[in-house]
């Protein structure tokens, strides 16, 4: 069993802005597979679908970034998913430039709100997909910054980063372990 989440704010107002870049990606990934139908569960847009036998449920949640671990923790508890190896959650990093990926077991929050709600609902220790989305120039900048939609060539980086994620999750389905995971895709 497998669950794979886009981090993100519902609403189209938020829809192509730097921190819902899990929703992008999941999105994509899904479009791309062939997947369209997710319905409303948990607190989310979440679909089960069937990989050589397992299970993979894709969770976008729609509580909002900072109260996505509500909408986590349910579906972690209802299908006992054990989040150190199978949960696996898609999210914007602005300590990484853009387009950088880095993938990680566990850690702390970093001051990204959407994963110090997933700690506080299923703990510390699950799969974190970061995607650097790069620093706004001032402190006071970081809101308009994360909510602010790409440039034209952060647009180009992700679409060149979008066969890379959908790379990691056909690894993550065929059971690639995290460490090999994090020897693969961590970019120096």
């Amino acid at each position: 069993m497998k669950l794979i989440v886009g981090l993100g704010n519902p609403g189209e107002q938020y829809k192509l802005t730097r921190h819902n870049i899990g929703f992008i990606f999941i999105d994509e990934y899904l479009k791309e597979n062939n997947i369209s139908d997710m319905r409303e569960k948990f607190k989310s847009l979440f679909v089960q679908t069937n990989y050589n036998g397992d299970k993979v449920f894709y969770q976008k949640p729609t509580t909002f970034m900072n109260l996505s671990g509500e909408a986590i923790g349910e579906a972690v508890r209802f299908f006992k998913i054990d989040p150190k190896t199978e949960l696996f959650v898609i999210y914007d990093d602005m300590d990484m430039q853009f387009g950088k990926l880095k993938i990680k077991q566990n850690g702390s929050a970093g001051g990204h709100n959407g994963i110090k709600s997933i700690i506080s609902h299923v703990g510390n220790e699950f799969v974190r997909i970061k995607f650097g989305i790069g620093k706004p120039k001032t402190k006071e900048e970081t809101l308009g910054f994360v909510l602010g939609k790409f440039s034209p060539e952060e647009k180009e980086v992700l679409k060149d980063s979008r066969e890379k994620i959908f790379n990691l999750i056909d690894d993550i389905k065929d059971d690639m372990t995290t460490q090999k995971l994090m020897n693969k895709y961590n970019t120096k």
